[in-house]
């Protein structure tokens, strides 16, 4: 990292009372950099934000833009943070007008409103917004004074898969034009799709840090073919004499390793076999894998994202049925 980095923490640590919320957390974010920070609730992600833009005093070393967060010009600075209610009888475009105001100078309220996709509501009160566009009107409010370096705490939180594609595109383009973007998201997707680097704050200390790729080559674990179905333990022996390694779960195989252009020679192995299944499910590790083991928590199923599914038992042909997770509201 340079010594001209937007963000800097060098050994922050925080306590409330007993309890340890930053055990000494450092880091640097390039400008123009986007990056995401990850960890279970609890962990100390609000926290870290909250020391980063001068809204808690900690100990340690931090700066934004070369200055501590308190002293920095906050037109400089765009926050979201997670929970943020504005007036709710002021229409998107009078919130935008209203806290736009608050600053010498800032951008076109109309701009902002085609930005984050409120164009056709900006008359439209607050209160009367859906859950995705009263956060899309709140992320319009971090971007009005065009800020430098932009915290966002949850960004997406209630917008639709579409939207969130949108917005996914306008953080992009802010990065593009410069813009800092320092993210913390329960999205591994989100976070996998946007972030140049990503940190894992677990018990208030970083835990892993890197590039998604980098995290997920060190920490994602192996690919892996899950083989599912009510009778399916006896093909346990003959894919180990196919030269498979295998771990045998409650009506599932776990094929582990597995190079995706060798799914249909586990198949054939289990077809002749006379060996059923319901279906074959192929999974390379993501950054959700990442977070996961790091955390300590376990999938509940096997279906996870970036899975390819196939069907079909040994009497029909193996098809692909479904590549990727759907997408849902948060």
């Amino acid at each position: 990292m340079s010594d001209d980095a937007a963000v800097h923490a060098a050994d922050v640590r925080k306590t409330y009372g007993e309890t340890v919320a930053l055990d000494g957390v450092s880091l640097a974010v390039e400008r123009g950099e986007v990056f995401g920070l990850i960890g279970p609730n609890g962990a100390g992600k609000t926290t870290l934000v909250r020391a980063l833009t001068g809204t808690t005093a900690v100990d340690g070393d931090v700066a934004v833009l070369g200055d501590p967060p308190a002293e920095v010009d906050r037109a400089a600075l765009g926050l979201l943070p997670q929970e943020f209610s504005p007036p709710d009888r002021l229409t998107a475009r009078e919130l935008l007008d209203y806290y736009g105001g608050l600053y010498d100078r800032s951008r076109p309220v109309d701009d902002v409103l085609a930005d984050v996709g409120l164009a056709a509501d900006a008359d439209t009160w607050y209160e009367r917004l859906s859950g995705g566009q009263r956060r899309r009107a709140c992320v319009g409010l971090a971007l009005v004074n065009d800020p430098d370096v932009l915290f966002l705490d949850e960004p997406t939180t209630g917008i639709d898969p579409a939207g969130r594609r949108d917005l996914w595109r306008l953080l992009d383009d802010l990065a593009d034009g410069g813009t800092t973007v320092f993210l913390t998201s329960h999205s591994m997707d989100e976070v996998e799709r946007l972030a140049d680097r990503v940190a894992l704050l677990r018990d208030g200390g970083i835990v892993a840090s890197g590039t998604p790729a980098e995290l997920v080559a060190e920490h994602g674990g192996p690919a892996r073919l899950v083989v599912g179905g009510e009778a399916v333990e006896s093909g346990a022996d003959p894919l180990r004499d196919a030269g498979f390694t295998v771990d045998v779960g409650v009506d599932e195989l776990v094929v582990e390793g597995l190079d995706p252009t060798h799914v249909g020679d586990a198949a054939n192995a289990l077809s002749d076999a006379g060996v059923d299944y319901d279906s074959l499910t192929w999974t390379e590790p993501s950054l959700e894998d990442v977070y996961l083991r790091l955390t300590g928590e376990e999938f509940e199923g096997t279906y996870t994202p970036g899975a390819t599914v196939v069907e079909g038992g040994r009497d029909g042909t193996p098809h692909e049925a479904a590549a990727g997770a759907a997408e849902v509201d948060e």
